[in-house]
């Protein structure tokens, strides 16, 4: 049987495809980690800015004080923290008496400020600052059809 030797112009060939691969995936994969990196990151910041406005709109529906407004926040997005989020009520001071249900209240302004989000890229590890996020709402009854309770 005649054993068949390649040409030596193929012969010099050999590991070309696995070479270009090696070369083409590394800024592939980076590529693509920046991608999905870039798409989390664009995810907290519209899910805060959600988050901002949903809390506003809790508190001017229903007789909620901040410290219930910002723990909702939190277990909707776990990156904030009480220093991130800021509740205030006007005119100043209107959401002190718990027993009027906030009554005097007429706009709620919840914030998000100073939030850093950590990326998880192998290589190099950046903190990107999440702009702050801030909603204005009119009171509406400021209460619920319960009496003043919490909404649920």
């Amino acid at each position: 049987m005649k054993h068949c030797a390649l040409p030596l112009r193929f012969a010099r060939q050999r590991g070309v495809a696995a070479v270009e691969f090696a070369l083409i995936a590394g800024v592939f994969f980076t590529l693509l980690i920046g991608i999905v990196e870039f798409s989390r990151v664009l995810f907290y910041w519209n899910t805060a800015a959600e988050v901002t406005r949903l809390a506003a709109r809790t508190a001017v529906v229903c007789d909620s004080d901040s410290a219930v407004i910002k723990s909702r926040m939190e277990n909707l997005l776990p990156l904030l923290q009480d220093s991130n989020i800021s509740v205030s009520y006007l005119p100043t001071g209107c959401d002190i008496d718990t027993a009027t249900a906030r009554a005097t209240c007429q706009t709620v302004t919840v914030s998000v400020t100073n939030v850093t989000i950590a990326t998880v890229i192998p290589v190099m590890r950046l903190r990107i600052g999440m702009p702050p996020f801030t909603t204005t709402m009119t009171r509406e009854s400021m209460q619920t059809s319960t009496g003043g309770a919490v909404c649920s």
